[in-house]
């Protein structure tokens, strides 16, 4: 497997837990306010970013959706309303995180249709050829091999099936880029340490992004892996990016 760059960014150099281990203990602590930060730092636009995502598989019936790297299960929920599967599995290493999921479902009544599990994308429990389709929203920064991960989702893809990917990436345009580079740097990092009252989370968000393979070279990867019919999507003037890809 390739290592990238961002597969060595870890949430606290000065730890010698693994990045799998630091990333679930560190959302494990902003749990609780992982939710309203999202909302308050992105001024709400991350839900049309999960709408767009979600977009991407309308084309035809998906019966039994994956969610990767599911959190508080937000992308799961849109995506039952949206899509109305018959089945939604979601999985995360964070138990802080979908105990919250949990009873997010529970109070939309939506138990017989979202399940929340603890596991790993990159050792998947599910049988091959599954899933309709895998979703993933901000979630393959976090993967501590990105290449195992995405492989394991595709072991898992039916033939056909589809994965949709949304992250955050790096805006072009020179003066987007100058506002984004001091909000992500200086803004979150802060803002997060005041509601969250971990600052190291933040601080890894801004060093992962930087170093995460974006468009081209992210869909590169993909058709390394055996993804077919990849493509890529820009939104928000660079700020996300959706990546999709067919096995």
């Amino acid at each position: 497997m390739t290592e990238f760059a961002h597969d060595q960014v870890v949430p606290d150099k000065h730890s010698n837990l693994s990045k799998k281990e630091q990333v679930a203990g560190m959302f494990d602590d902003i749990a609780g306010r992982y939710d309203f930060l999202n909302r308050f730092l992105s001024a709400g636009i991350d839900i049309s970013w999960r709408k767009k995502a979600i977009r991407q598989l309308k084309d035809k019936p998906h019966d039994y959706i994956l969610d990767v790297a599911t959190g508080t299960a937000d992308l799961a929920i849109m995506a039952s309303r949206l899509l109305e599967p018959g089945k939604i599995k979601g999985i995360d290493i964070s138990d802080g995180m979908l105990e919250l999921g949990r009873k997010k479902i529970k109070k939309l009544g939506l138990q017989d249709t979202i399940e929340l599990l603890n596991g790993d994308s990159e050792a998947i429990s599910f049988n091959d050829n599954t899933f309709d389709a895998v979703t993933v929203a901000f979630g393959v920064r976090n993967f501590q091999q990105l290449e195992k991960g995405l492989a394991e989702i595709r072991r898992v893809l039916k033939p056909g099936g589809k994965l949709v990917v949304l992250e955050f990436s790096k805006p072009k345009l020179p003066f987007v880029r100058s506002f984004y580079n001091f909000y992500m740097k200086i803004v979150t990092p802060n803002m997060g340490k005041l509601f969250s009252k971990n600052r190291h989370a933040y601080a890894y968000l801004d060093e992962s992004i930087k170093k995460f393979p974006e468009g081209k070279n992210f869909t590169q990867i993909l058709d390394q892996i055996g993804y077919h019919n990849t493509y890529s999507k820009t939104l928000s003037l660079g700020i996300c990016s959706i990546y999709c890809g067919e096995k």
